[in-house]
Formats: structure tokens, sequence, C-alpha cells
């Protein structure tokens, strides 16, 4: 039988070291903190100048605060008590696992690859060794974890601790604990319902406009990547910065700004400082435009948005707004939907509907609609009972819906709509809306009795 290919030999070599680490016997007392970073000795070459830039970085941020001094913050001692351990990705630099603490709640672990790609490239450089190139990695784990307790947003994923182990040959391994993820599918989003989409978009324009008026300053997401993101309970949340940069470019003339992607070239503007003006806002609102709202917005939303949605994408697509007036039009869709005002304009269907309170359908599934909420059946969201039936009518088969109260985030209900003439029983807490054209001859609907017969419904 085959072994693991080298992605998955990579995963289970960190696991692998990380239960190392966690033995009985391995001396984990008070946590150690990190030592001070010494300084570069001046040489040439491209490791020496990415170890300056690295150490720098660290400096600049300031040092994580060990996690002793942090009220309720995970420490060593910690990671002696977890369990389930189990790899859940990886990238260039660093490993992620999963791991349980008491009370099963899930942590994430991160780590750096002591033999991954970021390190083997190091070790390619002239002079390099392998304890050099593993605190070069380490030194990125380090950036991050600086940023992690600064940015604090809803949209950053939440660091719960860290420990710092020194182990015999003097270096110092750094594994940080951080709040679980599950990695984005866009195939499966694609498949969600239109307000799912929006959700995940607009937490990441309240993000953008939060890192470019951040207390560091305007930050830039350099390698801005859907893997950068995780969901957690369906929010969208950043959980790698160690790419992020905290200071605009510098530059001596306009030419020093210009913003190059695959696709498009915009010019930027060098202020007096020696700086490029706003070249962080506009390099993360690009990527998100052609990362996220390409994808997300348009399809399958609301007739009455594609005006303002089409706005966004144009005017992010030709960077015409800022991360401002991306905000202010985001919340505008966001009130116009949750408010239900976008509808003032639809013509009425209620009227051919007739409702029965205190039924619902014996059978739960019917004909599938795409999005929904479910895959056994045609589950959307609706402002109210007429959304609903203007709905129903845009479906040639739907006869019939049933409004839940099962709220979603935008806090609108969830509707069922159905094709059959399913029979109905009694429930104090449900009701039925029924196209009056829809009813079987007789003018009923077929209900039970306690002796199994039946009598229908009729109006």
């Amino acid at each position: 039988m085959p072994g693991p290919g080298p992605g998955a030999a990579a995963l289970l070599g960190a696991v692998a070291l990380l239960v190392l680490a966690l033995a009985p016997g391995r001396e984990r007392g008070r946590e150690p903190e990190p030592e001070p970073e010494p300084e570069p000795e001046p040489g040439p070459g491209a490791l020496q100048a990415e170890v300056w830039r690295r150490v720098r970085d660290v400096r600049r941020l300031g040092r994580p605060e060990p996690a002793g001094r942090r009220a309720g913050a995970l420490g060593c001692e910690a990671l002696r008590r977890l369990a389930g351990l189990r790899p859940v990705g990886a990238g260039d630099t660093k490993a992620v696992v999963r791991a349980e603490l008491g009370g099963g709640r899930a942590l994430a672990l991160k780590t750096v690859r002591p033999f991954g790609p970021d390190v083997s490239r190091c070790l390619q450089s002239p002079g390099a060794g392998p304890a050099a190139c593993r605190r070069l990695a380490n030194l990125k784990l380090l950036k991050e974890l600086a940023l992690l307790q600064r940015l604090r947003h809803p949209a950053v994923v939440k660091l719960y601790g860290q420990c710092y182990d020194h182990n015999p040959d003097g270096e110092i391994g750094v594994t940080a604990i951080l709040e679980l993820g599950s990695p984005l599918e866009f195939i499966q989003l694609l498949q969600t319902p239109w307000e799912e989409r929006f959700k995940i978009c607009l937490g990441l324009v309240r993000l953008l406009h939060y890192l470019a008026h951040s207390p560091l300053g305007s930050v830039a997401l350099l390698d801005f990547q859907p893997r950068q993101f995780v969901l957690v309970n369906g929010h969208l949340k950043v959980t790698d910065l160690d790419d992020a940069s905290t200071e605009e470019p510098e530059c001596q003339t306009d030419e020093y700004c210009t913003l190059d992607f695959p696709d498009r070239t915009f010019p930027g503007r060098c202020g007096a400082a020696g700086r490029c003006h706003g070249l962080n806002e506009k390099r993360n609102l690009y990527n998100a435009y052609r990362y996220f709202f390409t994808y997300l917005l348009p399809h399958t939303s609301p007739p009455a948005l594609q005006p303002l949605l089409l706005d966004i994408l144009n005017a992010t697509g030709d960077l015409r707004y800022g991360i401002n007036e991306t905000l202010a039009t985001f919340e505008e869709v966001r009130r116009l939907y949750e408010s239900g005002l976008y509808l003032q304009n639809s013509p009425p269907h209620l009227k051919d509907y007739i409702l029965l309170k205190g039924f619902r359908p014996k059978d739960s599934q019917d004909y599938r609609c795409w999005p929904s909420y479910s895959h056994l059946g045609c589950l959307l969201s609706v402002h109210d009972a007429e959304e609903a039936a203007s709905i129903c009518a845009s479906h040639p088969q739907c006869q019939s819906f049933i409004i839940h109260r099962e709220q979603t985030w935008a806090g609108r209900h969830l509707a069922s709509f159905r094709s059959s003439m399913a029979e109905l029983i009694p429930d104090a807490h449900s009701q039925v809306y029924r196209k009056r054209s829809g009813a079987r001859s007789g003018g009923g609907f077929p209900c039970p009795t306690s002796d199994g017969q039946h009598w229908y419904l009729v109006w």
C-alpha cells in the first residue's frame, strides 16, 4: 500500500513533532519568555537581509506578550492537556493542527514546519544552516502573534495564547493557540444562498475598513488569498497575518507607487513623507474585488438590489471607490435587505393565496431549488409572506409555502416551498399558504381525522 504523499507526510510530521513536544518528561514549568533577538551581524546576501527585515518587523510591532501576563490566556501548560491532535492544513511556513482541550473545546495550534518549503528554500542560500532557517520561520510566526494581539476585530481570528519552548539546541520553538475555523471552499460557497455569500463579503469589507484605520496604521494583506481566511460559525475571519505590512511602501516618485495585478495596473501617488499614499488600502480592496466580490456578490442576488451590487463591482474593480465608500454602499445594501425596503415596487401576489392556520404538511420534503438552505427541498429566506408569495409565483412547480419561525442572521424568516398537494396535519405553530388556483377539484385540502379517515378543509 503506498504511503502518504508529500503534503500528508509533512502534516503528519508536524503532528508527530508536536506530540513529541507534549510527551511526559519534557520540562515545561513556567512559560519561558522568548529571548531578545540579537542584532544580525553585518554581511552580504539575501539571507542576512531577510533576517534583518523580520527582526525589524517584530521589534517595531513589539514582542508578543507572554500568555501568563494576559488574563485567561492559554500558555505552555495548556498544551499538556490537549487531546485528539490531527492535521488540518499547512502552508509554506506553518502547519495547523486541530486539538481538543478539556470539555471538548476545539482549538487550532499553529507551529513552524521544520522541513517545509520556506525552510527548504532558505537552506539553498549560501551559508544557510538549519538553525538559522528555522529561526527565520519562527520570526514570521512571532510577527503574526504580535499582530494578532494588537489587531482586535470580529473578523480577525482570536488568539487564545501561545507557548515559547526552548529546545536543547538553544532555539526557541513557537506555538500559537488560536480559534479554530474551517477553510473556505468556493465551490460550496457558490451553492449557498446569496444572503450567506453577502454576509461573507460584508464581513470582509468591515475588516478591510478596520485595517485601513487600525491602531498600527494602514495594514496591507500582501499575501491576499482565500486560503488566508477561515469560516467560524459562518463568519469570515483572517487567520494568516505573517505577510501583512503595517507600512506604506517607500517611494521617491509616483512610479514607485504603481499597483500591478495580473489583469490591471493602477497608478499611485508618492506622498511628501516618501511613502506611497493609500496603496495598502487600494491593494486590499482590489484583491477583495477579484477574489471575493466577482464570485460571491452577483449570482442569484435579489433583482431590486442588483443595480447597487453592480455599482460596487464596477467601482471596486476600477478602484473608483475607497474603503469608506465601499463600506457605506455595502451597509446600504444590508439596510435595504434587512428592512425589506427593496421590495417596495414589487407587484402584490399574496392575494392569490389562501392562509390555513394551525396546519402543516405531513411530508417534510418536496421539490428542490437552487440555492437553498436545505438540500432536501426548497428552503429560502423571506422578509414576509408577500415576498414568499412572489417567490412561489416565480416557480412554475410551486403550489404552497410555509413560513417557519427560524430566522437568518439578517432577521429574515425561512420559508419552505412545495409543489404537491400534501396531506395536512394539525400544528398550532404553523400556517400554510396555498395557491387558490392550485386547489383540487371540490375546493379543499385533505386533512386526517382521529379514526384515520380524511375530510376536506373547504374555503
